[in-house]
């Protein structure tokens, strides 16, 4: 029987992409100047406005929040702030080492893609990228695969259908630009029919971003995550720094994922990882290797352990054990915002 999978994927001038990158920028403009600043900002955007607010612990001096909206956004918007010291009962917890909150952390890898990511997912963030390189603009696109044999990875793949949708572009440029990307990656539609192609199904438009439609930090959850096919723990990663373990344990969730597929020479790996608000070691620690459960080992040292053939032996998974092992108090985060925190090249990745 065959099975139909979707993914999509929006640019960098989508709303709630916009919201995301600022949110991430003052972020990283705090941690230029102060490595262990705690944040946790939010970015509402629309219409002329955008909104931050949020909870900022931080010696860092002077951050102009609002030449940071300008550079992403644009120069023609009101700055509304509202931000204030980090609850000292969330501190609490923090202070201590234990996590800044409760939650549930997915982690995942597959052997479908270089990215180690569903194809799906790829080739719907790949056309997207295709399309904003030549039209950078506010955009979506969304690409439906039809799996044959979902079991065999040998069975073949069709694209069955794409949908693009970008400001200032019209129908006849977008076709002209997916035909050059189905050619470009060798994309196969089934011998009986073409790839249903859906360009701008609406119309063509001119009115995108902030002008058409309101932003908000954390709305893209399953774009920055890992697709609709993967579960997610649901916290938002953007704005947030990593003392954070929304954002923290999910990246160590991934490079566990990618440690054990590459380990097991596994087809697909999920990591499942759970905290308590203020208690330094996980709930839960498991890995999903084909199928097959396991615990994922703890040990002290400052990083994962491994002996000389390769096998995992544990991973230090306390909140400061993450941040030190992935080097996460650096300056480094707007750039996920953009296309997703995963299968881009972040350290987590490799």
């Amino acid at each position: 029987m065959s099975i139909y999978r979707t993914a999509e994927s929006v640019s960098p001038k989508h709303p709630d992409k916009l919201c995301d990158q600022i949110s991430d920028a003052i972020l990283d403009a705090y941690l230029e100047q102060d490595p262990y600043a705690r944040v946790a900002v939010e970015t509402c955007g629309g219409h002329g406005q955008v909104f931050i607010t949020g909870e900022v612990t931080s010696t860092s001096k002077n951050i102009d929040i609002k030449k940071i909206v300008h550079r992403i956004a644009g120069e023609n918007l009101k700055v509304i702030t509202n931000i204030v010291s980090q609850s000292p009962e969330i501190a609490r917890g923090v202070d201590v080492g234990g996590a800044g909150d409760q939650g549930i952390m997915i982690g995942y890898a597959c052997d479908e893609t270089p990215e180690l990511l569903p194809l799906e997912v790829v080739l719907s963030r790949r056309l997207n990228q295709f399309i904003y390189a030549k039209h950078p603009y506010d955009g979506k696109t969304q690409v439906t695969l039809k799996f044959q044999d979902p079991k065999d990875p040998n069975s073949i793949v069709y694209v069955n259908s794409i949908v693009a949708s970008f400001q200032n572009t019209t129908r006849e440029e977008l076709e002209s630009l997916v035909l050059s990307f189905i050619e470009q990656e060798q994309l196969l539609s089934e011998p009986d029919k073409n790839i249903e192609l859906h360009l701008n199904p609406a119309g063509d438009w001119n009115q995108g971003g902030f002008d058409a439609d309101t932003g908000l930090t954390g709305r893209k959850l399953i774009v920055d995550n890992y697709g609709p096919r993967v579960p997610i723990g649901g916290g938002a990663f953007s704005g947030k720094d990593a003392s954070k373990v929304d954002r923290s344990a999910a990246y160590m969730a991934r490079r566990i994922a990618v440690d054990y597929l590459r380990a097991r020479h596994a087809q697909e790996v999920t990591v499942r990882l759970a905290y308590a608000i203020g208690h330094t070691d996980p709930l839960e620690h498991t890995v999903i290797i084909d199928n097959k459960v396991e615990q994922i080992p703890l040990v002290d040292t400052p990083d994962y352990a491994t002996n000389a053939s390769g096998k995992i032996l544990g991973y230090n998974l306390t909140p400061q054990g993450i941040i030190n092992y992935l080097n996460l108090r650096r300056p480094i985060y707007e750039p996920t915002a953009r296309y997703g925190h995963f299968g881009e090249g972040f350290d987590w990745d490799c």
